[in-house]
């Protein structure tokens, strides 16, 4: 053979293919762009000089790994399309005398070419849109943009090889295919579905319990730390259930209605039914992966964005004044006249002043009894874990702007998160008659962090509220609360003055600034929205890839499927108008799969988004509801352009 054979004969496949393979490139440059992208933020020295630096490293550190691993799925995944698609015609290679050797010649040089032009493209790409998401990642952080461009040469060698791996990982899978298949067999490979599992019935069975189970794990959690660790355990069941129902649930019940005689021996019916099984049985993995892919971008872009718009009621909830001091009770009140002697000697303004006294500790609870138990972190019973904090009657009113009054062994009750439903609160030995569940409470920055449904108990006197520390303390012992004396109060002052005084009245005592704590919340939330959007793009064009090919496919399937049902005695328009109802059928059924999982995810989402302090329900409903009916319409858009190339197949 003559030398540059094997050069020109690749680049010469990948132009004659280019359907399949410039869709795949293209995925591939951008896939290598975000993966540059998002590593070179998270070495960015910019970031290392901002407030809030240590969460954001560690949100994009993080990423990398995310995008690492999808890039491995996804690449090769879109390349078992590709492979599929040119079995015929490594086949024919073969037949017509090319060895074996040769076409994994071909093969390595169509390999090296798209991974040269893949990773080459995609770090140009990546290196000319860094700066461009740099300045987006510092808007959302509400930073400055610095002038300079900032390139690193560990990110772009750390880009080369990863893609380099994956590639060379995709050429071997590849040469495997080719090498271990029989002529005729590579010839009819093109042709051919994937084989239905034996086991159908028992799979599918297996796929409605996942689901269930998963189903079950998202409606019935209820405590928001039960939702932190059972979260991940109900998506993979769920993954699980989808691919296994999608797989052999969706052709066990076709194949029921195929039994139904009265059913399936009509023309229409006969037809869809027939055609469906096929669908299925060939794209039931990919559709799997569009319903998967479709409800992590729905999830996370309504999670991160109703979390950001959210971030400022969150923050006040954590921070109910600008400024707040925790001191000791019979030990520091000298403290909180520090400092407010403070306050006039910097000339701070001073308003909305709230000072209370309060005893906060963890108990089990069981109805309306709540136990002292030293092993509260036992995993057995984080559903049961409860916070306590108790103010007396006196502090309440004053803090409150209240006049009321309790009889003895009488208490008042707010809950921060469930609802106390009990006409009595039994601690300890104590019992207590449950007078009246108010509306609003004190706000108590340290206590709205805790995670567990927290009770704050409004006693008769200081006497009860000692009288329960003795009791934990004989619990928990050293470990157990002290009484705890809060100071809060609003000023006017700028943010830049509030960190300046928080400075200062942190030599005093234990002390909380709202104006610092926001830094930290937009690291938090501004990390987690920047990663949420970044990865829902990435998933989103790895959606709109596996649908692409999917049309493709079908498009070669339903090309002989088309000319067989006109010759059997159907009108092209009949043909036409059954297989257009197969196609919408299956191509929207990931996207009305996704909305059934988001919807039966929100009740456990919006526990875990509790752990993280936030607690607007209504904003995080209307924030899902918009990111389906957006991602819904951008689905039917890409349909519509994917459709074209299917009718275009068909009709040749």
């Amino acid at each position: 053979m003559t030398k540059g054979f094997f050069p020109k004969l690749a680049a010469g496949n990948i132009r004659k293919n280019g359907k399949t393979y410039v869709p795949y490139m293209i995925s591939s440059i951008i896939t290598v762009a975000m993966y540059y992208i998002i590593c070179s933020l998270a070495v960015n020295p910019g970031l290392t000089d901002m407030m809030g630096a240590e969460p954001l490293t560690y949100m994009l550190n993080l990423g990398t790994w995310i995008v690492a691993i999808f890039s491995v799925i996804f690449l090769f995944y879109t390349s078992s399309f590709i492979i599929k698609r040119r079995k015929r015609e490594f086949g024919l290679y073969n037949i017509l005398g090319m060895e074996k050797l040769h076409i994994a010649v071909t093969m390595g040089w169509e390999s090296l070419i798209t991974a040269a032009v893949s990773i080459g493209a995609g770090l140009i790409l990546g290196i000319a849109l860094d700066k461009v998401m740099y300045m987006f990642f510092l808007k959302i952080m509400e930073a400055s943009v610095p002038l300079g461009f900032f390139v690193s040469a560990d990110v772009i060698f750390k880009a080369i090889t990863l893609f380099a791996v994956i590639f060379f990982l995709i050429f071997l899978n590849s040469v495997r295919q080719i090498s271990l298949a029989k002529p005729i067999e590579l010839i009819r490979a093109s042709g051919e579905g994937e084989k239905e599992p034996k086991t159908k019935i028992v799979m599918a069975v297996l796929g409605a319990l996942f689901l269930g189970a998963g189903y079950y794990i998202a409606l019935t959690t209820k405590n928001p730390l039960e939702a932190f660790i059972l979260f991940f355990v109900a998506a993979i069941c769920v993954i699980i259930g989808t691919y296994l129902l999608f797989t052999a649930g969706s052709i066990a019940l076709l194949k029921a209605l195929r039994k139904n005689k009265r059913f399936y021996y009509k023309k229409n019916h006969f037809i869809s039914v027939s055609g469906m099984i096929y669908r299925m049985k060939q794209n039931a993995a990919g559709l799997a992966n569009i319903c998967i892919l479709s409800t992590m971008v729905l999830v996370m872009i309504s999670t991160t964005s109703s979390m950001m718009v959210g971030m400022n009621d969150t923050l006040a909830a954590r921070y109910p004044n600008d400024l707040s001091l925790y001191g000791f009770y019979g030990i520091d009140d000298d403290a909180i006249e520090d400092v407010k002697a403070l306050q006039r000697e910097e000339g701070i303004s001073v308003k909305d002043e709230m000072d209370y006294r309060f005893l906060s500790f963890s108990a089990i609870q069981d109805g309306d009894e709540f136990t002292a138990v030293d092993d509260t972190g036992n995993l057995n019973r984080v559903g049961k874990v409860a916070g306590l904090v108790f103010v007396p009657l006196e502090d309440y009113n004053a803090s409150m702007g209240e006049n009321e009054s309790l009889e003895n062994g009488e208490v008042l009750v707010y809950a921060n998160r469930d609802d106390y439903g009990y006409s009595e609160m039994k601690v300890g030995d104590e019992t207590f008659s449950v007078k009246e569940t108010v509306d609003e409470f004190m706000g108590n920055g340290i206590t709205a962090a805790n995670v567990a449904n927290t009770y704050f108990v409004v006693t008769g006197d200081m006497d009860v509220i000692e009288e329960l520390y003795e009791y934990q303390r004989g619990i928990y012992g050293d470990a157990g609360s002290e009484i705890r004396h809060y100071y809060g109060f609003n000023t006017d002052a700028s943010e830049e003055e509030q960190i300046e005084f928080y400075n200062d009245m942190s030599t005093i005592g234990l002390s909380e600034s709202k104006a610092e704590g926001r830094i930290g919340f937009i690291g938090l939330y501004g990390g987690f929205f920047f990663i949420g959007v970044f990865l829902g793009a990435l998933f989103i064009m790895a959606t709109v890839l596996i649908i692409y090919y999917k049309q493709i496919s079908e498009g070669y399937e339903d090309k002989g499927r088309f000319e067989i049902m006109q010759k059997v005695g159907l009108s092209r328009s009949e043909v036409k108008s059954s297989i257009r109802s197969q196609v919408l059928t299956v191509f929207f059924l990931p996207l009305v799969t996704a909305g059934i999982h988001t919807a039966v995810a929100f009740p456990i989402l919006k526990d875990l988004l509790a752990v993280l302090n936030f607690t607007n329900v209504k904003l995080y409903l209307i924030a899902t509801a918009v990111c389906y009916l957006v991602f819904a319409a951008m689905y039917v858009i890409v349909y519509i352009f994917t459709s074209r190339t299917y009718y275009r197949i068909v009709k040749r």
